[in-house]
């Protein structure tokens, strides 16, 4: 079993891969309960690339955020799960840009200011 971790924004997905039929559980539910159809692909893209897609058990922990930054945390845990599984994966993967960690952040907000940018109306006299 290969233990990973994956982070975007403010998420935080832990991978547990291991050698089965496919079988793939997001905090206890079907990967199709948990998320969207539309994120299933962005998901499942670091398996597709390697050809293995029934080929492992994926049990999937993930917390914070939102169903999009999780994704993306998953999809990050499960590429470096795959370069564990053999190293040959690591060129294809790295080639795809899945290996990297985008380390974009929301900015916070500061007193006396709207928002993290936005500043209130100035008025000069």
């Amino acid at each position: 079993m290969i233990h990973t971790i994956g982070r975007r924004k403010r998420s935080l997905a832990r991978i547990y891969l291991k050698i089965g039929d496919g079988l793939i559980t997001v905090n206890s539910k079907r990967l199709d309960q948990y998320f969207p159809i539309y994120l299933h692909k962005k998901i499942l893209y670091p398996i597709e690339i390697i050809k293995k897609l029934s080929q492992f058990d994926i049990t999937i922990k993930v917390f914070g955020g939102g169903f999009n930054g999780q994704a993306e945390a998953i999809r990050l845990a499960i590429s470096r799960a795959l370069c564990q599984v053999d190293i040959k994966n690591r060129k294809k993967l790295k080639s795809e840009g899945l290996l990297t960690r985008d380390s974009r952040e929301v900015e916070r907000k500061k007193f006396g200011q709207k928002k993290a940018r936005k500043k209130y109306q100035f008025s000069k006299r």
